[in-house]
């Protein structure tokens, strides 16, 4: 019976989401239904593989172990730098200054490295070719898309640069959304070691999902696309693919780029991390005291909620709104509220505020079902939010100034289709969890 009710759940879940961006289409008449039908059975095909067949399982969980083991590295280099500067190893402080952001200088780096031998090049040919191939997707956007799975949202569309300026419509939302539903590599790696800690089992449990999660949002971005904004031009599906080379020199070179690459985005997330937790420290305390405190709601959402929430603030608000989201996707009833908040974080902030507070949920033990974690944890993977429309205008339009009238305009829309598309792959999850 409780799978009968998660599955029920799970199927609501996808009607709702789908019908979303059915009724946000700026042509419903154009929808492609062929493609939804192959995106979200790909979805299905794909997580049903990495999660319940066991080879491809066993395959995946080595991935994982090779993340795992990639954090190990990137830890020796953070100790032999900065061991002995911090006394208290365990506090959050000191993992993620000294544990996450090297993590995410050095996966640049190794990123950077792969890509000028040519393996990430084929890892992302191959994905797109199977995208191409059962979506009819063109060669550049199931480029981008394939791409957006392994490399950040501004560091995608350098891999189709020649093909931009051309770009349809469609083809640019397919490619900004599937810049909000994925997250960059370097941040991936830094993820599992946030969310695992010291723990290895939990490191390698939060990296196959997270790189799960990652793989499986690919579709679900190019789904939430086309029906946001279906093609309206005959495309040719069989346009030949080809990858920007990398303008490195030599090895050498290519790890200096990346390293100089990883070091910008490490500390790009340091200070917005700082800056928006200090934000919402800040709606907290003003909600608490000029409304909650005048109105008596801190006492009573400190009683409704067994002491989860401090009182009437900016998360309690945030779990609020978005608690039905959660319940959509099938989280238990008791931890709609919890699921919420960081549903919200990560939409209104980023996905770094969202993870820090389920991980710190986690370290004070609230009680959070397991199956709330899982969905937690595969919503919150991607770029969706306001600051990326931000990101994706100024890095795209750089290298494509004729394409900024559409970036602008279809800003809000990528960020609806990527957050769409996280949940999306959440309801899948939620699915097949157990």
């Amino acid at each position: 019976m409780e799978i009968i009710t998660s599955v029920g759940r799970g199927i609501l879940g996808l009607f709702v989401l789908l019908g979303a961006c059915y009724l946000l289409s700026t042509n419903r008449k154009a929808i492609s239904w062929k493609l939804v039908i192959m995106g979200t059975a790909l979805q299905f095909i794909l997580a049903l593989l990495i999660l319940k067949i066991p080879f491809v399982s066993t395959m995946f969980d080595w991935l994982a172990s090779m993340f795992e083991k990639t954090l190990r590295f990137a830890q020796t280099g953070a100790e032999f730098l900065f061991s002995g500067l911090v006394s208290d190893t365990s506090t959050f402080g000191y993992i993620f200054a000294f544990q996450v952001l090297p993590t995410i200088v050095f996966f640049s780096a190794l990123s950077s490295m792969l890509y000028y031998f040519g393996i990430l090049q084929k890892i992302v040919y191959g994905m797109a070719w199977i995208m191409a191939k059962t979506m009819g997707l063109s060669g550049p956007e199931s480029l981008a898309a394939a791409a957006n799975i392994f490399i950040g949202q501004t560091e995608a569309p350098l891999v189709v640069k020649p093909y931009l300026a051309a770009m349809t419509r469609s083809e640019i939302m397919c490619l900004m959304c599937g810049g909000m539903a994925t997250i960059a590599g370097g941040v991936f790696a830094a993820y599992i070691g946030f969310l695992g800690g010291e723990d290895p089992v939990m490191r390698l449990y939060f990296a196959k999902h997270l790189l799960t999660a990652s793989i499986i949002s690919a579709p679900a971005a190019i789904v939430a696309a086309k029906m946001l904004v279906p093609e309206e031009i005959d495309k040719t599906i069989d346009q030949q693919m080809k990858m920007e080379k990398t303008d490195a020199t030599n090895v050498l070179d290519a790890i200096a780029t990346g390293t100089t690459d990883g070091l910008k985005l490490a500390v790009n997330v340091g200070v917005m991390l700082l800056v928006f937790t200090a934000l919402v420290a800040l709606a907290n305390q003003m909600l608490m005291k000029f409304v909650g405190s005048w109105t008596g709601l801190n006492e009573y959402v400190v009683s409704s909620t067994g002491g989860r929430f401090a009182g009437f603030d900016f998360t309690y608000v945030l779990g609020m709104l978005f608690s039905p989201i959660a319940w959509i996707l099938g989280t238990p009833a008791a931890d709609v509220l919890t699921v919420g908040q960081l549903l919200g974080q990560k939409t209104v902030l980023n996905e770094f505020i969202a993870y820090k507070e389920l991980n710190d949920i986690r370290a004070a033990n609230i009680p959070l079902d397991p199956k709330s974690v899982l969905i937690a944890t595969y919503a919150l993977c991607g770029f969706s939010n306001f600051a990326s429309i931000g990101i994706q205008i100024g890095g795209i339009s750089a290298i494509a100034p004729g394409q900024r009238k559409n970036l602008t305009e279809l800003g809000i829309k990528a960020l609806i289709g990527g957050t769409i598309a996280c949940f999306l792959t959440a309801v899948i999850a939620g699915m097949l969890f157990g």
